[in-house]
């Protein structure tokens, strides 16, 4: 007979998460938390893993949730263990993933008396959580069910702070629980509700008549019915759609890469682009560019299509369709007629010319960074998953072509550097298909922890791209015009060899392309541990040959 903790508040909370469907929690060590890791180890419908770093484990865990589309939960101890989770929590806030923080606290009266490990947890989250639950009242059930079901339908963190008195370990055998509703919850997804067809209309109307419409899908899971309502968008001669390599959808006659085509404007060719009406979809954009156009060069109507929220990007936000994408073009294009215009035409000629000058410039550029990064996406496998690393990692591969058999994900909820690796071990370890993670030298080793899991899969891959430190610092002109630059930049010497001895990662380091190329031809094959390649780069060529190639795209 299993034995589960003693304490009632503990057992409610396991079972409840039961109840609602979680599989997964992620627990860190500690003893205020003691009854909540007996019961969900008792349990015998949710895995219980263990992962001592509390801010690796929120990012582990949100990797976790970011691939099932699922809530994880998080389990700590009392103190600061819990503040730890804070950028996991922000990047599913800002991201639309499900998080269910769990922490273990003292009672009220030992709150600020001097008592150890103990700090004012309560509604430490608030500004970034959609629920925050203080347990130790009467109604802790109603709280528990809350925030669970808040979770699950409006997809994003939320806080349940349960405070467990002495004792902490004891247990009783399962058949001795009292009170605990245990029945099985039928599904709480709230259905979604067609549009209201004559107000849609309104809307249809401005769009038929209107000869420039952009559409810009921002980060998305992989999804084919999205696909297809995009491709069809293409025979409108009047519709351009422009998509980033995170919103996981491919057309040659999409806009894949949007700072090599708008760089090189002035403000006639910007003006130019300006859209009459910008549908937007998806999580936040990586393009910097693109964010300043549409803020200068503002279209008459911005209409963003999200059943949660929409983000005013633009500062020019006119609708917001509280719907899916899917749903919403399902309806939509039944109301919508071609227009004839040069809109899409002239753009993807312009994207045919910059393609021909990125490969010109390419094929005759010295090792760098971009020449490693062309080198990096022309050979991970067909079918397997990217995951990309912050700052300039994510910025450089916007620049290029990326199989589209990949599917690709990153951090861009706040863009943090902070959880990177952490993220892509927690996607690796559910993931079905094989996972590489391309990170800088900055972002690996602040996360460097990461690789302090016990569920790293052997077939996980990380490219680090060591530039000596921050090489974005290099391409922006603020920080070298401030003679701080070494404070921006942060240079150093470290290599990740003796971090993969410790971690048992197979380690290669190259530092020129014909080494590099060599080495890709075996990094993805079969192996019995993870493998970890790193890069090399000109630290101080890198931000003049990036600036050159830009130059070269006018």
């Amino acid at each position: 007979m299993p034995f589960i903790p003693q304490n009632k508040l503990a057992n409610q909370i396991v079972y409840s998460c039961e109840k609602f469907g979680i599989t997964t929690v992620v627990v860190s060590p500690g003893s205020r938390n003691a009854p909540l890791i007996i019961g969900f180890n008792a349990s015998k419908k949710i895995e219980s893993l263990s992962v001592v770093d509390e801010r690796c484990a929120g990012f582990f865990a949100l990797g976790i949730a970011q691939q099932t589309l699922k809530p994880v939960a998080l389990v700590c101890t009392s103190g600061s263990a819990l503040l730890n989770y804070y950028p996991a929590i922000s990047e599913a806030f800002y991201s639309h993933i499900p998080l269910v923080i769990i922490s273990a606290d003292r009672p009220d009266y030992l709150i600020d008396v001097g008592d150890g490990q103990t700090i004012r947890q309560k509604n430490v989250f608030e500004n970034h959580c959609l629920y925050n639950a203080n347990l130790g009242a009467e109604n802790d059930i109603f709280q528990i069910e809350n925030a669970l079901k808040i979770a699950i339908q409006q997809k994003g963190p939320v806080h349940i702070n349960a405070p467990f008195d002495e004792p902490l370990y004891a247990t009783i055998e399962a058949t001795d629980i009292e009170g605990v509703n245990t029945e099985n919850l039928f599904s709480i997804e709230v259905p979604e509700i067609p549009l209201n067809v004559d107000g849609l209309q309104e809307f249809a109307n401005l769009w038929n008549s209107s000869s420039k419409k952009m559409v810009l899908v921002g980060s998305h899971f992989p999804d084919d019915l999205l696909q297809i309502q995009l491709d069809h968008f293409l025979k409108d001669s009047s519709v351009l759609v422009l998509t980033e390599n995170t919103a996981n959808v491919h057309n040659s006659k999409f806009i894949n890469c949007i700072d090599k085509l708008i760089f090189p404007f002035d403000d006639d060719e910007l003006e130019k682009f300006r859209p009459d009406i910008l549908i937007s979809l998806g999580g936040l954009i990586v393009s910097k560019k693109i964010k300043e156009q549409l803020r200068k060069f503002q279209p008459k109507q911005h209409w963003h299509i999200d059943s949660l929220r929409a983000f005013d990007t633009f500062h020019c936000l006119t609708h917001h369709f509280k719907i899916s994408p899917q749903l919403f073009f399902s309806q939509f294009f039944f109301l919508t007629k071609k227009n004839e215009s040069n809109y899409q035409n002239y753009w993807l000629a312009k994207k045919e010319i910059r393609i021909k000058k990125h490969q010109h410039f390419l094929d005759e550029c010295a090792f760098s960074d971009l020449k490693v990064f062309e080198s990096l996406l022309k050979n991970i496998p067909k079918n397997w998953q990217l995951q990309l690393g912050n700052s300039s990692v994510i910025r450089y591969a916007q620049l290029f072509d990326i199989e589209k058999s990949l599917k690709i994900f990153c951090n861009r909820g706040t863009s943090g550097i902070d959880g990177s690796t952490s993220t892509a071990i927690g996607a690796a370890y559910t993931s079905k298909d094989p996972v590489v993670f391309i990170t800088g030298d900055i972002s690996f080793f602040y996360d460097s922890n990461a690789l302090w899991n016990n569920y790293i899969p052997s077939n996980f891959r990380i490219i680090v791209v060591n530039n000596g430190g921050g090489g974005i610092f290099r391409f922006i002109s603020g920080p070298k015009n401030s003679n701080a630059l070494d404070y921006f930049e942060t240079p150093h010497s470290l290599t990740a060899e003796h971090l993969c001895k410790m971690f048992n990662f197979e380690y290669v380091s190259v530092d020129n392309l014909e080494n590099l190329n060599k080495q890709l031809s075996s990094f993805y094959q079969i192996s019995t541990t993870p493998k970890l390649v790193e890069i090399f780069t000109p630290r101080e060529d890198n931000d003049k040959i990036l600036k050159a190639y830009f130059s070269n795209l006018k």
